[in-house]
């Protein structure tokens, strides 16, 4: 991974805004919801957020800026205080990573910074949630539930779909975490780990918060998991479509693959993978149809075998770039 420079400007900030004054900071990706945006930001007020807690909401849609505009409106009336950037450089791993460093940039006694994406509503309690298990378990980063909801609510049986289903159930330290959408990131994390946060090869397929954790329990951080700090993400009806939960199958498998690779380099670490990714199809066909007994679906069923293909597709250079096209994500 080579050094990134972030390009970013400002579009707006709360008058009333004290720098001083903040240790937690929220931050809010955003690309062309505006609408839901203002649901996101409605449920971060909702929470009652402190006068020691601030939002950056990251917009990386640079030629359109809707996002921008109706957080920079949302800010003029709201009693939560914030800072609105733009995020020129396309990509999810560009989005966050602007985010954390103008956060750290503008807040110099920061603690902790959270994420939760424009397409999820935070739940009640949801921050103060993580912070909590943060105090008690002394992980480093805490991640959450993030509930798939159907906007076509006779689609929500698709929940049981394991591209849908949180890692984890219970309260307490876990091994690792998974997913940026609804997470706690302590300062020294930020601190230590080298920049570019997220690496932007990672940008229009997804997992780069996959290898963020990753080098991140390599230096020695510890991980937690809220279950009570859970936000509600709204999908829309073509997540239930096979067309759709196929590659995002195949995409996970792929992703496996890289970061299996990245662990251990070369030949030796190429080599093991592919053993890995036969030995995974092997077994696929029984792990498949014992989850597709579990959850009445054969099309569920079939997620294992997609996730071993996706990692053979991967040896030759095959991977869905998911995030490519956002709007048929």
């Amino acid at each position: 991974m080579t050094p990134d420079r972030i390009f970013i400007t400002e579009h707006a900030r709360s008058r009333a805004l004290k720098p001083e004054a903040i240790r937690v900071v929220v931050t809010l990706p955003t690309f062309r919801r505006p609408d839901h945006l203002i649901t996101t930001l409605d449920s971060l007020q909702a929470q009652g957020l402190g006068p020691d807690t601030a939002v950056v909401i990251m917009d990386n849609d640079a030629e359109g800026l809707e996002g921008a505009m109706a957080a920079a409106d949302w800010l003029e009336t709201s009693s939560v205080k914030g800072i609105v950037i733009v995020a020129h450089q396309r990509g999810n791993c560009h989005a966050y990573n602007a985010g954390w460093e103008t956060a750290l940039a503008e807040f110099p006694k920061l603690t902790h910074i959270a994420v939760i994406d424009d397409d999820e509503i935070a739940g009640p309690g949801w921050l103060s949630g993580l912070l909590t298990t943060a105090r008690k378990t002394g992980a480093d980063l805490v991640g959450g539930p993030q509930i798939p909801v159907f906007a076509d609510k006779s689609l929500n049986g698709w929940r049981r779909h394991p591209v849908f289903t949180p890692h984890y159930t219970v309260t307490g330290p876990v091994p690792i975490l998974y997913s940026s959408g609804n997470v706690l990131i302590s300062r020294s994390v930020l601190d230590m780990m080298p920049r570019p946060y997220l690496d932007p090869a990672f940008n229009f397929i997804g997992g780069g918060d996959s290898d963020f954790y990753r080098r991140a329990k390599a230096r020695g951080f510890g991980f937690g998991w809220s279950a009570d700090a859970a936000v509600m993400e709204t999908l829309p009806s073509r997540r239930a479509e096979f067309s759709w939960l196929n590659a995002r199958s195949l995409r996970n498998g792929a992703i496996s693959s890289i970061l299996e690779k990245r662990q251990r380099p070369g030949i030796p670490g190429r080599v093991r993978t592919i053993v890995k990714s036969l030995a995974l199809l092997a077994a696929a066909p029984w792990r498949g149809l014992r989850l597709g007994v579990q959850t009445g679906s054969a099309v569920i069923g079939l997620y294992h075998i997609q996730v071993a293909l996706g990692r053979l597709m991967e040896e030759f250079g095959m991977v869905n770039e998911q995030y490519r096209n956002p709007e048929s994500n």
